[in-house]
């Protein structure tokens, strides 16, 4: 198969800095949207899961029936699986009484079960490779798993460990820039590098989020909510617009 051909087939963006980038800030918003609907509107963390499962289940529908790559519709659909994450370990780890420990513990676990079956059934977890329905699906499934992860994982970091909103932001930036470091200067699996960082990206987004919009009391800026999401909104879309997006080349 050409180049050409490849691109023509796949369904996920060229992994490039813009990729990281708009997915930090996406993960930011997952935050600060997910605590707006669940928080700020009083729905709680339950109803606020259910409309964004809801949301997330009609984004993966359209992505997966989509003939080609659509920038737009990708990062919508990564929106959603941020915010369903959000709400989904909020419920989890609080409501339900698991604790961020537990909730890490079960999520990382399922986590890695969606990637070895992913493997096991297809041979290949790069995502490179994601172009057919089926891979779509694992792929779909395994950053809702990842997103919700890295929602746990923050608030473990920065409650029971106690670094804060602010120590968070600054660990699971140094462990990015580490596996920027790995990347460039060894040869480790791009596969697993790149599941790596798109699992700490979403911790980092998370307490930036939190950061952002929790109550100066609770070592946060107390922004709005509201005024937070719409912003990053704003934000992701100039990216999308003004940094054209391709789709990745199929190299396996």
């Amino acid at each position: 198969m050409n180049d050409s051909t490849g691109k023509a087939l796949s369904k996920v963006p060229e992994v490039t800095l813009i990729f990281w980038i708009i997915k930090v800030f996406a993960t930011t918003l997952g935050e600060t949207g997910g605590d707006a609907v669940s928080m700020s509107m009083g729905l709680g963390y339950l109803v606020g899961t259910e409309l964004f499962a809801a949301a997330f289940i009609v984004a993966v529908v359209a992505q997966v029936s989509a003939r080609r790559f659509h920038p737009m519709l990708y990062w919508v659909t990564i929106i959603a699986t941020t915010t369903v994450g959000t709400t989904l370990a909020d419920y989890a780890t609080r409501s339900l009484g698991i604790g961020y420990a537990g909730g890490t513990a079960i999520l990382f676990g399922l986590l890695l079960a969606s990637l070895w079956i992913w493997y096991r059934t297809l041979g290949s977890i790069a995502v490179d490779t994601v172009s057919s329905p089926r891979s779509e699906v694992y792929y779909w499934v395994t950053i809702m798993f990842s997103q919700t992860l890295g929602t746990a994982l923050g608030d473990w970091t920065a409650d029971t460990a106690g670094l804060g909103f602010d120590g968070g932001a600054l660990l699971f930036g140094a462990l990015l820039m580490v596996l920027a470091g790995l990347y460039w200067w060894t040869r480790l699996s791009r596969t697993a590098l790149f599941w790596a960082a798109f699992i700490l990206t979403r911790p980092l987004g998370a307490v930036v989020g939190d950061l952002l919009d929790k109550p100066v009391a609770e070592g946060g800026l107390a922004l709005s909510r509201y005024s937070a999401s719409a912003v990053l909104v704003v934000f992701i879309l100039v990216c999308i617009l003004v940094f054209p997006q391709r789709p990745a080349a199929r190299t396996h």
